[in-house]
């Protein structure tokens, strides 16, 4: 098992397959984009499913989401999915994706073994789109989320990002969106992970914040009947239910001490925390021919030594390095 020195397991297990993405979203990386890992120093597909296999089958994992970037780029996606779905165990797999290519790609997907998925959408109007993500694909995203449904890839839940002046008006509207189409909506405040490193505490929407908005318009009760667990999201009933909304309070309602979650990059490092500020190499012990039990035993020692929480609040608190969309959601 995967278990730190305050007792946590790590049981879900985030796979980055790309630092790449098609979208310039701002809360994460400049227009210009930047500049992406070489195709060397990223894992290969056998070796994605390589070090998944053994956390599926040495380690405990029992759920594998496979995040980017933006994952739908990684031109192996459907086979790594069908080999991950062929593990014994067998674990549970997830997609965070931007969306687009989803039209295209959720049938494959879905026929490979992939069990659900994760699109952001931050907005519903086209221009407000543009104007956060420096491309016009709203419309695909919106395919996307349509095919995925149609796939059978239940339930489709949906990443929002609210910022102050842009879309921070939307929040019942893309509520009263998910509602009507039978999305389930995560609102999430926006984390310093961007690469610009502009991140301010008074520029993010805090859950409090996101919460008065919906209610101003939706009455919202605790969701008493499910115990959250480890989950990041604090889940609401709407309107007396069943459906639920959730928010992700990861700055001002941190839920560190429940996380069961440990991250792989697109370049093999372990990341015991999102805000991790230091990595453990399996990329180069493999391919310098270790055996699984030292990469195993590598993987242990990375998760032995996670911190009690991400810090933000702390003075000490640095940024990591790495940008989300190089770390992987």
């Amino acid at each position: 098992m995967l278990v730190d020195t305050f007792g946590r397991t790590a049981t879900d297990l985030r796979v980055s397959l790309t630092d790449r993405c098609n979208l310039r979203c701002s809360y994460c990386m400049p227009p210009e984009g930047l500049d992406w890992l070489p195709k060397p120093e990223l894992l290969t597909d056998d070796e994605v499913v390589r070090l998944v296999g053994l956390a599926v089958g040495e380690l405990g994992v029992t759920e594998v989401r496979y995040t980017g970037g933006e994952p739908l780029l990684r031109r192996g996606l459907p086979d790594i999915v069908r080999r991950t779905a062929a593990l014994a165990p067998r674990p549970e797999i997830s997609l965070t994706t931007n969306g687009i290519g989803l039209g295209r790609l959720a049938g494959p997907l879905a026929d490979a073994g992939l069990d659900r998925v994760n699109v952001s959408l931050d907005t519903l109007d086209r221009a407000t789109f543009k104007r956060l993500a420096h491309r016009d694909r709203f419309e695909d995203v919106l395919a996307g989320l349509e095919a995925a449904r149609a796939a059978g890839l239940d339930p489709v839940k949906i990443n929002a990002v609210l910022m102050r002046g842009i879309n921070d008006h939307e929040a019942p509207a893309l509520l009263r969106f998910c509602l009507e189409h039978g999305y389930r909506l995560r609102f999430i405040e926006q984390m310093p992970l961007d690469a610009q490193h502009g991140w301010t505490r008074d520029d993010m929407i805090t859950a409090d914040e996101i919460l008065e908005r919906l209610s101003a318009e939706f009455d919202l009760a605790p969701d008493a009947a499910h115990d959250r667990g480890s989950a990041p999201a604090e889940t609401f009933v709407v309107g007396g239910g069943p459906e639920t909304v959730g928010v992700i309070g990861s700055v001002t309602r941190p839920f560190c001490g429940a996380c069961d979650r440990v991250r792989l990059t697109a370049d093999g490092q372990v990341r015991n925390c999102l805000f991790a500020t230091e990595e453990s190499n399996l990329r180069d012990a493999m391919r310098a021919g270790a055996a699984d039990e030292e990469i195993v035993e590598r993987w242990r020692a990375a998760v032995r030594a996670k911190k009690a929480g991400h810090g933000i609040d702390d003075p000490s608190f640095l940024q990591p390095a790495r940008p989300m969309s190089a770390i992987g959601g």
